[in-house]
């Protein structure tokens, strides 16, 4: 049975656990985080992953938790702390995959036994693929060379270890299929002679041969994975294998630990990693609710204007969406012509980004994720066999029509599962990828339709519902790994725009669309996760927040770089790094200085290789990738660009606190679950992984928690360089939460109120039941003569603003309400 939780969904707290920081450490949070405010301690994944793991995602073995974070023992301990000190707690599934490791017993058998194992069908492998020298066994591709050059090297060996016997290359530990091992042994009576045999064996590259393909699996160069892997990944990480979960067993074998924790109350909440990866979204999340009835959130990537399906059994998503809108709403609309003409006349980049996502897409799917697509293809040619007006097309075109409609696709994926009939949304985005395919390719138009056909289930029967099942498990590593891995890397416009769920075309936010979408969660999903950062942001809020404010000034912006630009040309090496690149790092020192030249230098690096366009992770250009550095190095080694860079970043300062402050406090007061990302309770100026996911000082964030209570706002804002105005918002938000549940519930009401006067559309203000209101600026740049006429009619009754303690009522100007802070969060006691 599930457990109610143990506090009201207040907020979250997400901690990233580590080898470093681990379930003592985060035990030790709790009373903090319950004076702090927040409900529920949120954690990254924490079953078995691989050794050395850093984030849990790579999970070896759901029967245990981590023992690099503490194991059992403190594990236990820190349910209890968060029980004693009244917190609940939510915890990161990870049903798609698992990783590729000897610590994972279940892959190890199938890698010992292949299809006889009674893990084969646990784990998403093609046991037949395309290529015939595959069959019935699974591609390794871990060596650094060609296989023979490997093993003629001697690199490649049979090792004797514990009894039986292994491969090892490297640090790669492989099993033997015992029967192998038989011919080669016979006549072998004790330890000395068995070793004798291993040392022949090795000796002699034909006898390793011959033993190697008596196995289960094939030992190749890594480069043959983006072409020939024949199983099914976690995007192109050729190290996480994609799991059945579909399948009763493998959920209940992956999930009764989890489950356990639930029925005993030590979990609360889930969120659930990557459901789009999975065959039946649906359904799983159905059989997780019909075993848990629990809160749970999915990590599910909500492009412009789709909308999470109603039929799922879930609260809602983890927020990204509000992250995108909520950013938006600082980001002037006005200035897109000029951010737009700037790039292009600086850079030289003139597409659209429309056009950069299409052709990154299509790079992707020919590099990366080929392997995937031939599989398609495959199954696709199977398919047409079976229909005498489409077999004559041969695999070369029918990959191409795959490609071209993948390419276009607007969304992750579309959730087509017989023997259900396709929704109406389904339905749209397939026919709309297949006409955007029609007007901009010569692909034939028939073929075309036949494919929409097939993947809407109206014709093709088993094979062809296998393909529009294989088809929607790789839209979506499309999607991510060419638009918000490559091209957001590429179209580098304006970056605060490139976030994850984004879309860099669309230039702000509007107030009403902001309210609407604010309404639509209320009524469909109140108790959603609502966020600004996350492990996976490309850059933290308060990062994007500074950057809004360069849309206010975007002729001050043209200037400045247009000068950085030309005093920095001589640091440009040969081949590089190019102005593009130098165009994103100038807005990435802007948004998060100030910064260490190592951690400006690992950024441009890691954007570079992003992009994929002169190096990237599979094909590094070690000259291109020196420049980059060199060049980084080079510019922060310069005391005149450093003192200019920040001269021009000291005036954005409390203009972007300012957009941090407000976007925090309509974070924590909009429809849904607030969740905060580790130590973003201040100020926190970082970029993308590994950068965000650095070590938080809680010491000082303890110790500014302590003094907060007993000091004026003024003073607050007074010691804004220690962050202390964030956390301020934070804990009397979290406050006002907890003191007025029915205004933030399921059943709360969400009413957008409107100001009156000349700077009206600056201002964003809502009621939250009738107890509540929420008061920020945006666009303050622009407020050259202040707030002027502008003023705020507030219902009937004493106003109590919860950071200043001073009173309003009846129509206030919006000067008074900003009088003493830059924000306001009103109750009516």
């Amino acid at each position: 049975m599930p457990t109610e939780s143990a506090a009201p969904w207040v907020a979250t707290y997400r901690v990233q656990l580590t080898p470093d920081f681990g379930f003592d450490d985060a035990g030790a949070l709790a009373a903090y985080l319950a004076e702090l405010g927040v409900s529920h301690l949120y954690t990254s994944p924490y079953l078995q992953a691989a050794p050395g793991s850093t984030h849990g995602y790579d999970v070896v073995d759901h029967n245990r938790v981590n023992a690099e974070l503490g194991g059992e023992r403190w594990h236990r301990r820190m349910c209890d702390s968060l029980r004693d000190h009244g917190l609940g707690h939510v915890v990161d599934l990870v049903p798609n995959h698992m990783a590729i490791s000897p610590a994972n017993r279940w892959w190890w058998d199938v890698l010992e036994n292949g299809r006889s194992s009674v893990y084969a069908r646990y784990f998403d492998v093609d046991w037949d693929p395309p290529e015939s020298k595959l069959r019935n066994t699974v591609l390794m591709p871990i060596l650094a060379d060609h296989y023979g050059r490997v093993l003629e090297a001697g690199d490649i060996r049979l090792v004797r270890k514990d009894g039986s016997y292994v491969i090892e290359y490297l640090d790669h530990v492989l099993p033997v299929h015992p029967p192998s091992m038989d011919a080669l042994m016979a006549g072998s009576e004790n330890a000395e002679d068995a070793e004798k045999v291993v040392a022949e064996v090795n000796a002699d590259p034909d006898r390793l041969d011959a033993l190697l393909d008596a196995q289960h699996y094939r030992l190749a160069f890594w480069r043959t994975a983006s072409r020939e892997l024949d199983y099914r990944r976690f995007f192109d990480i050729t190290e996480l294998i994609g799991l059945r979960v579909e399948d009763p067993d493998v959920f209940a074998d992956t999930h009764a630990l989890v489950l356990e924790w639930m029925r005993t109350g030590a979990v609360q909440g889930l969120r659930v990693d990557h459901p789009d990866g999975l065959r039946d979204p649906a359904g799983y999340l159905q059989r997780l609710h019909e075993a848990t009835g629990a809160w749970t959130v999915v990590e599910k990537i909500l492009e412009p204007g789709e909308h999470l399906r109603a039929t799922w059994p879930v609260a809602g998503t983890t927020g990204y969406e509000f992250l995108n809108r909520v950013g938006g709403l600082f980001v002037d609309a006005a200035a897109e012509g000029s951010f737009t003409a700037t790039y292009q006349d600086l850079t030289g980049e003139v597409e659209d980004f429309p056009t950069v996502a299409h052709r990154t897409r299509m790079q992707v799917m020919a590099t990366v994720l080929a392997a995937d697509v031939t599989r398609l293809t495959h199954l696709f040619a199977a398919v047409c066999e079976g229909e005498r007006r489409y077999r004559d097309y041969t695999r070369h075109e029918l990959g191409i029509a795959l490609r071209e409609v993948i390419a276009r696709f607007d969304l992750y994926r579309t959730y087509v599962v017989p023997p259900h009939r396709p929704a109406p949304d389904d339905v749209a985005a397939v026919e709309r990828a297949v006409g955007r395919a029609k007007e901009d390719t010569d692909v034939d138009m028939d073929l075309l339709d036949f494919l929409a056909d097939v993947l809407l289930l109206r014709v093709g029967g088993e094979l062809g519902s296998e393909l529009a099942a294989r088809f929607q498990q790789l839209t979506g590593p499309v999607m991510a790994k060419g638009v918000e891995d490559t091209a957001f890397y590429v179209y580098n416009r304006f970056v605060a725009l490139n976030e994850v769920g984004g879309d860099p075309a669309r230039f702000g936010t509007s107030v009403e669309e902001f309210h609407r979408a604010n309404a639509e969660t209320q009524r469909d999903h109140p108790l959603a996760m609502v966020t600004t950062s996350t492990h996976d942001t490309k850059r933290s809020e308060d990062v994007r927040a500074r950057l809004a404010v360069l849309s206010e000034i975007p002729g001050v912006w043209r200037d400045t770089v247009q000068r950085w630009m030309a005093r920095n040309d001589w640091l440009h090496p040969d081949g590089g790094p190019g102005r593009n690149l130098e165009y994103l790092l100038y807005q990435s020192l802007v948004g998060a200085w100030p910064l260490t030249v190592g951690r400006a230098s690992a950024f441009a690096l890691k954007a570079a290789k992003e992009a994929k366009q002169h190096t990237s992770w599979t094909e590094p250009n070690a000259a291109y990738d020196d420049a980059v550095v060199t060049f980084v190095e080079r510019l922060m080694a310069d005391d005149d660009f450093t003192a200019e860079l920040d001269a021009f970043v000291a005036p954005l300062v409390t203009p972007g606190r300012i957009n941090s402050l407000a976007m925090q406090l309509l974070k924590l007061t909009s429809p849904g679950v607030p969740d905060i990302y580790q130590g973003t309770e201040l100020w926190d100026l970082s970029l993308v992984d590994p950068d965000n996911r650095r070590p938080v000082d809680y010491a000082r964030r303890k110790l500014l928690l302590s003094e907060l209570d007993q000091l004026p706002a003024a003073e607050v804002w007074g010691r804004a360089y220690e962050g202390l105005p964030k956390l301020l918002v934070t804990r009397r938000a979290l406050d006002v939460r907890r003191r007025f549940p029915d205004a933030f519930g399921a059943d709360g009401t969400y009413t957008p109120l409107e100001a009156t006067g000349g700077a009206r559309d600056r201002l964003v203000a809502f009621a939250r039941g009738d107890r509540v209101i929420t008061v920020v600026p945006r666009l303050q740049v622009g407020l050259t003569r202040g707030w002027e006429d502008t003023v705020l009619t507030l219902p009937n009754g004493v106003w109590t603003d919860e950071l200043t303690g001073r009173a309003h009522e009846g129509p206030v100007s919006v000067t008074a309400l900003f009088e003493e802070f830059p924000v306001s969060l009103l109750s009516l006691r």
